[in-house]
């Protein structure tokens, strides 16, 4: 009662003062009183029909009514079952009650009346159970204005309803029932029951055990499958919400209808280049729920990694890469989003999968004679594409492909052989009858001649990928040699040597119309550096190559305290440098590692080299990176912008909380980010070590170490102590800052 009382109050205060709501008070009043005391049957009726129009109409009226209004619709709705007129309008008014009037935007305290109605009816004694048993009534509308008042209550008070409607004896079975009712009714029920089954176990395996799996897939088939309407994406949503983190419901599924009618929803019917909004949505839909099967419940439950392997081999078997194939390779008319989805669902079928990806890499596209290898046609997508979206999909294909593959990395990188000059800069559309390698490389180098290094470094992250730890792989590009750019321009050069050449006339990278382009450039480098530093790791000839042309050394010292660079360009090149002395097995003059460490503390200084270490693990980019994360949930309220999706938008980057390029936080996954933490460390210990441990043979004293001409022996021996000195507390500063880190892990 007192709840009631403050909600009176309420409605007095709402517009600014006690007395402004006293009219649609004593209103609302008047007509509750007739319908609850009046003697007439046409003039309650007449009361109802008013009542039911204000509600719908006035916010001061719905608040009003919240506070007395429920006990007299209840009490119709309970005693006068007869009277159909009178229930019809008792549901209506409820409805009007709780369904949200749009008005101009008020402050963001202000009362809300239809959230508060929501509120009190749910709390009523027995109202959930009394709209139960409505469903069972012979009226239409009774039935459909039961299931949206229920609805209504689901949207704003999910928790409370889930809970009453499982203590209701056939609660959810009496919902069941209205799939098979008319279809206005049956849609009605399956949009209630998409609100139902949201995070909800208990409720999620009793509408499984109601038959819920044969009903969904029956009115998607009535439907029309893809090519239906919003009725096909209800179902759908309900399915993914039975299957999302429900391991024994995947299981179920698999082993009585099997994953079939599922899979058949991919395929293109009716005309096959006509994407509507809506079709895509319901294939974006599918996708999901393809991808759900492949994660095989939630991380708690113990059964899920045998569950996804089942899951992921009974796709196979069916032959969904078939499917995904062609809606996001062969496909190209298809809308972004749709392509993007079925290449990441590929990813995930094969990742982990040694049989999945065996049947990928021998995977043909095509006809004759335009026949080509699958990978072939995912490496043009991601090399041609203008979708930034479309090229993470299609790069998380091959790190998926790649990871813990050696045959798959080795058998990649045994094509990347040279090509002749004329074909290296030959145009993409001549790229059909080239083997994987070939057209890697020739992405990699096509992009000198117009000054737009995009193309490079989308293929400098496949590459990355085909290297990553593989020892063998690494020694073998290494090899590679490249014509240069022009015949007359002299010798071959190592394609490690192009790619550093790549890196720093990124810095200055103009698009194909000849403008300055400021957002490639905070992505090029990084991805290019990324190669560089997963290229070097645990290979010492890949930092002999490296450190074969002097020139780099001093570009990496200059990228490393160049201000102009963002904190992850800056603290990757200290990265590369500090594998140029962890995994420097030379002992050669001038490239062994105490001369890297020598030039590193010359040049930046140790504490200033060691803090960009601290400023890039402190980075967005670094502190956000996550495993693999569920896809966000297709609802109604994010289908449509799902769906219109056409790329990422690179304006995005200003709203960043770093200055980070948004595309680096998919290319940067969280093993990347574990390498370089693990770098990281090795790299200190190491150069302290070596630091503290000069060679012991005598070292050629630097220039500016040397008495100066006309320097007195004291002033000389003054200058070299301050020298020394000032690495001294470098080394102390750094030890210390290393006994800090280890006592607080």
């Amino acid at each position: 009662m007192d709840l009631v009382s403050g909600y009176k109050g309420v409605v007095g205060l709402v517009f600014g003062n006690e007395n402004s709501g006293s009219n649609e008070d004593s209103y609302v009043e008047r007509l509750l009183d007739r319908i609850s005391n009046g003697k007439l049957a046409e003039d309650r009726r007449s009361a109802m029909i008013e009542l039911q129009a204000i509600v719908a109409e006035s916010r001061g009226a719905q608040l009003a009514f919240g506070a007395m209004g429920f006990p007299v619709m209840l009490a119709v709705l309970k005693e006068e079952r007869d009277d159909v007129e009178m229930v019809r309008g008792a549901l209506e008014t409820l409805v009007g009650a709780l369904t949200p009037i749009e008005h101009a935007k008020g402050p963001k305290n202000e009362v809300q009346p239809a959230l508060m109605n929501t509120d009190l009816l749910s709390r009523e004694a027995d109202s959930i159970s009394l709209l139960l048993s409505l469903l069972s009534e012979e009226d239409f509308y009774v039935r459909y204005y039961t299931l949206q008042l229920l609805t209504a209550l689901l949207t704003n008070s999910p928790n409370r309803l889930q809970e009453a409607i499982l203590t209701i004896p056939r609660g959810i079975t009496r919902l069941m029932d209205m799939l098979m009712d008319r279809e206005v009714i049956r849609n009605e029920a399956l949009l209630l029951l998409t609100y139902l089954t949201r995070e909800a176990e208990e409720i999620q395996k009793i509408v499984v055990f109601e038959g819920a799996f044969e009903k969904i897939f029956s009115i998607i088939k009535e439907e029309g499958g893809s090519e239906g309407g919003v009725v096909v994406q209800d179902c759908l949503q309900l399915l993914n919400n039975l299957l999302r983190t429900n391991a024994s419901n995947q299981i179920l599924l698999r082993e009585t209808m099997g994953f079939d009618p599922v899979i058949s929803i991919l395929k293109l019917r009716g005309s096959t280049y006509n994407f509507t909004q809506q079709k895509t949505i319901n294939l974006l839909s599918a996708l999901e729920t393809i991808n759900l099967l492949m994660m095989g419940g939630t991380e708690s439950d113990p059964g899920k990694d045998a569950n996804k392997l089942t899951n992921k081999a009974t796709l196979v078997q069916k032959k969904v890469l078939d499917h995904l194939l062609l809606l996001g390779v062969e496909s190209q008319w298809a809308p972004v989003a749709v392509r993007c989805a079925a290449l990441q669902c590929i990813g995930d079928l094969i990742s982990g999968q040694p049989k999945n990806l065996d049947i990928l890499a021998t995977k043909v596209l095509g006809e004759e004679p335009q026949m080509e290898p699958a990978l072939n046609s995912i490496l043009r997508i991601l090399l041609r594409t203008s979708s930034m979206q479309e090229f993470i999909a299609a790069d998380y294909v091959f790190k998926s492909f790649c990871e813990k593959n050696f045959d798959g990395q080795t058998m990649l990188a045994s094509t990347l052989i040279p090509q002749p000059h004329s074909m290296t800069h030959a145009p993409f559309e001549e790229d059909v009858n080239m083997s994987f390698g070939s057209m890697l490389l020739h992405g990699l180098t096509l992009s000198e001649n117009d000054g737009d290094l995009e193309t490079c470094c989308r293929a400098a992250s496949v590459l990355s990928h085909v290297l990553k730890d593989n020892v063998q792989c690494k020694e073998r590009v290494i090899r590679i040699e490249l014509e240069p750019p022009m015949p007359s321009l002299g010798a071959t050069e190592p394609l490690m040597h192009r790619m550093v050449k790549y890196m720093a006339l990124a810095s200055s990278m103009k698009n194909k119309d000849g403008k300055s382009s400021t957002s490639g450039n905070l992505y090029v480098q990084p991805i290019i550096l990324k190669l560089l530093v997963t290229w070097l790791a645990d290979c010492p000839n890949a930092v002999h190559c490296f450190l074969d042309s002097r020139p780099h050394l001093t570009y990496l010292l200059e990228l490393v305290s160049n201000s102009s660079a963002t904190v992850c360009t800056r603290g990757l090149a200290a990265v590369l440098l500090g594998e140029c002395v962890i995994y420097n097995k030379s002992n050669d003059n001038g490239k062994d590692a105490f001369t890297v460490v020598d030039t590193i503390s010359q040049k930046l200084g140790l504490t200033s080299y060691f803090l960009k270490f601290d400023e890039m693990q402190k980075s967005f980019l670094f502190t956000s990176v996550k495993s693999a994360q569920p896809r966000k949930a297709l609802t109604r309220s994010t289908a449509a912008s799902m769906a219109d999706i056409e790329d990422v938008d690179e304006n995005d980057s200003s709203d960043q909380k770093d200055e980070d390029h948004p595309i680096l936080s998919a290319i940067f996954d969280v093993q990347f980010v574990n390498l370089v933490k693990k770098l990281e460390g090795d790299i200190r210990e190491s150069i302290v070590e070596v630091y503290s441990h000069p060679k012991s043979k005598v070292s050629v004293v630097p220039a500016e170490l040397e008495q100066r001409s006309g320097e007195s022996d004291g002033e000389y021996i003054k200058r070299l102590k301050t020298f020394v000195e000032k690495q001294c507390s470098e080394i102390q500063a750094i030890l210390l800052e290393d006994f800090c880190r280890t006592a607080l892990q």
